[in-house]
């Protein structure tokens, strides 16, 4: 099989100076693709910036024979996503790709999280997201091509305890996903998510000893396919965890019709309710119509039948 290869695609790589970004970048870069690493070199909390940490992730790919510039605007504000993309055009002319990685951790239980790192975490998850997607998306539609991989994790779909701020982030990155895959498919712009585990420094406080090889370069592959213009997924999610690369997908169940209910009924039939048998995987660009369509066929078909029993 060949390589794949990214030769005069542009990409922009959010959160790129450190971690699993780092490797996304020098990936892609080693693959030929030209590279904006975004970064203001902030701590994990969002503070403290050093442009420097960008400017050491260009030196690595410039040393290695790929190009590559340093960003160092924040994704959390509309003017630092529009800065972001409009340095990938004013330096290379284009964007192919987009990758929004940035993170940053406040940890807060439910009684304690204040408000100010409430925000401050959804500015550069989610907002942030979506000031780069905002920015981006009419560049690629216009050109007919784009290809955006935005961020989750299993705490965004699972939930996880004291993190309620990244927890709402990753979980509200799935949606806006299926919106740009939605929009973007007549014009040849494709979205997917990745949900990486790695090591990093977000990882701090944390006993990873008994951990197996959990580094940021076994994530970077799913990551540079899901940017590649062989793929054709949209509206979708890849995990990427020590070594196991898998789908992640929303299922319904096929559930129970009934004419009208009452509360009682609903608990004497929460099992068959929830009983995952024939469930329902949805295409992600028909999902929205198909399950509004399923659900209404099966009150048409109880409906018919109750007809002619009569």
């Amino acid at each position: 099989m060949p390589e794949l290869r990214f030769d005069d695609r542009v990409a922009v790589v959010t959160g790129a100076g450190r971690g699993l970004g780092r490797s996304y970048a020098l990936l892609l870069a080693q693959r030929g693709a030209k590279v904006v690493v975004n970064d203001p070199g902030a701590s994990v909390r969002g503070e403290s910036p050093d442009a420097g940490v960008a400017a050491q992730v260009v030196a690595e790919i410039v040393a290695a024979g790929g190009t590559a510039v340093a960003c160092t605007e924040s994704v959390a504000t509309p003017e630092g996503g529009r800065a972001i993309i409009a340095s990938a055009l004013d330096h290379f002319g284009r964007l192919d790709i987009l990758v929004h990685n940035a993170g940053n951790v406040r940890y807060g239980s439910l009684t304690e999280l204040s408000y100010a790192d409430f925000e401050a975490v959804v500015d550069v998850h989610l907002r942030g997201a979506f000031h780069t997607v905002r920015a981006a998306f009419p560049v690629m539609s216009a050109v007919g091509y784009g290809r955006v991989v935005l961020t989750s994790s299993i705490g965004g779909i699972y939930g996880n305890k004291a993190v309620a701020n990244y927890a709402v982030s990753k979980a509200g990155m799935i949606g806006l996903s299926n919106v740009v895959a939605l929009e973007g498919a007549d014009s040849g712009v494709r979205c997917n998510i990745i949900v990486p585990s790695a090591v990093t420094r977000m990882a701090e406080g944390i006993d990873t000893s008994a951990y197996p090889d959990m580094r940021p370069e076994l994530v970077a592959p799913a990551v540079g396919y899901l940017a590649h213009e062989s793929c054709t997924l949209t509206g979708e999610m890849l995990v990427a965890i020590a070594g196991r690369v898998a789908r992640a997908y929303i299922a319904e169940t096929p559930g129970v019709y009934q004419p009208s209910w009452t509360v009682d009924e609903v608990a004497a039939r929460i099992d068959d309710i929830r009983s995952t048998d024939n469930s329902w995987v949805l295409p992600p660009l028909s999902a929205h119509a198909d399950h509004i369509g399923r659900s209404f066929a099966m009150a048409t078909a109880a409906t018919v039948t109750e007809g002619k029993q009569q």
